[in-house]
């Protein structure tokens, strides 16, 4: 089973998202995570799907993508040529007498307080997938009330070489 970060630029349209999330189900192709948003031209939107599947999956999943009119590129996001993070917000329960433990804690991960109330905190922290787990894990289950993630985003790093990353053109 392959993980895979893909990246799509397209054009910015109404039903665009609506017409990716149904490939995907009409398909049976599971989408893990899913981010979009208008780039520096507002003409285009970036897409960053995280998916998962053997290598005959993920092929079909390029080759139906780079089938709809408003892709424009299909990029895989590979570890080591790109930057992936996500972000979370995690509200903690933390009495008084905890939080500068738990302030410690989370400092090592360069988490935020956002928020403090009498019993919670709020934190924010970006990172790849095994810094936010390991910060939940260093945290608790009992200790966590709420988490919101926003999903993988992603860039390929620098200059890079097309035949590596780059799978579909138009």
């Amino acid at each position: 089973m392959n993980n895979k970060t893909f990246s799509l630029l397209l054009e910015n349209k109404p039903g665009v998202l609506s017409r990716i999330a149904g490939l995907f189900t009409r398909r049976g192709f599971n989408i893990d995570s899913i981010t979009a948003g208008v780039t520096d031209d507002p003409n285009l939107h970036r897409m960053t799907i995280a998916t998962h599947g053997e290598d005959e999956v993920i092929s079909q999943i390029v080759n139906q993508l780079s089938k709809l009119e408003e892709v424009i590129q299909i990029r895989e996001l590979l570890p080591e040529a790109s930057v992936i993070r996500e972000l979370i917000l995690v509200s903690v329960k933390a009495s008084e007498e905890e939080r500068a433990q738990i302030i410690s804690m989370a400092n090592v991960f360069r988490a935020r307080v956002v928020d403090i109330s009498m019993d919670t905190l709020i934190f924010e922290l970006t990172g790849d997938k095994q810094k936010i787990d390991a910060f939940l894990r260093l945290l608790g289950h009992d200790r966590i009330q709420k988490v919101a993630k926003t999903g993988v985003t992603g860039l390929t790093r620098g200059m890079f070489k097309s035949s590596e990353a780059e799978i579909y053109n138009r």
